[in-house]
């Protein structure tokens, strides 16, 4: 495939909108064609946002014309996560920064384009770390150390990356820019009564998870919770143990579901 399967006019277009760079030449497709896998798919265009009005353009015109996005850091999975027919959304360029740094309460706020050891390095004064340590930790962003709730070689002592994501703000379907976070019960009735996507994420999440007949299906067919590395498909049972359908479980996070997801349900920015 040599040509762009889309009206080239239409792109132009979005590429006037845009802050940040798009491409739409052979070179660029090409260079974004393949990840770390052996997976090969041209995509239709590779854009970087510099910002995120950018991306919240990109979403709404993906949306408009049926067109997949493909979140993407710096690519080192092996599944080929990142490769498709899509556009290409690289956030490796301009959402590289530590935007804040909580000493006292231990948690730090990144953009998706931050390399893992160079987190690490810059917590190092503070005898902080995050803990995940993939093979490739020296280019392997913290984006894509969510998306596929990267693991490393001490995921049996540190677990996994879903278990030090505390919050997240993404972009959902429609443009929306949503913060996602720990919920007591309470508060997670109160997104009950929320309207637009947000509110329909949570009413659609309390009515399949609310099923007994689902909910002991995925006691039943999902791997133990024992196993770290059961990354396959959607961590739902993470939720079915979280309140309010476990009154004694941890607050309810959908950072738990997002991690893992591959950036199929929403587009992280922090």
């Amino acid at each position: 495939m040599t040509t762009v399967p889309f009206d080239v006019k239409i792109l132009a277009g979005l590429s006037e909108k845009l802050s940040g760079p798009f491409h739409t030449d052979i070179t660029h497709r090409r260079l974004y064609a393949t990840d770390a896998s052996v997976y090969r798919e041209m995509p239709l265009a590779v854009a970087y946002p510099k910002d995120k009005r950018d991306i919240q353009l990109l979403i709404q015109f993906a949306s408009e014309y049926r067109i997949s996005l493909i979140p993407r850091t710096s690519g080192t999975s092996l599944g080929g996560q990142v490769v498709g027919n899509g556009i290409v959304v690289d956030v490796s360029k301009f959402f590289d920064k530590i935007l804040e740094l909580n000493v006292e309460q231990r948690w730090v706020r990144v953009q998706p384009g931050v390399i893992r050891d160079d987190l690490n390095r810059y917590l190092k004064p503070y005898g902080l770390q995050f803990a995940p340590e993939t093979s490739t930790s020296n280019r392997a962003m913290i984006g894509g150390m969510a998306g596929n709730n990267s693991c490393g070689q001490y995921s049996i002592v540190y677990g996994t990356t879903r278990e030090h994501v505390l919050e997240m703000e993404a972009f959902l379907s429609d443009g929306a820019l949503i913060h996602f976070g720990p919920l007591s019960e309470k508060k997670f009735m109160e997104k009950l009564r929320e309207g637009g996507t947000e509110g329909d994420v949570y009413r659609h999440i309390y009515k399949v998870l609310g099923n007994k007949d689902v909910a002991d299906n995925i006691k039943k067919h999902f791997p133990k919770a024992s196993i770290h590395r059961r990354n396959t498909g959607y961590a739902i049972d993470m939720l079915l143990g979280r309140q309010p359908f476990n009154k004694e479980g941890a607050p309810f996070n959908f950072c738990q579901l997002l991690c893992g997801s591959e950036g199929t349900l929403a587009f992280t920015t922090e």
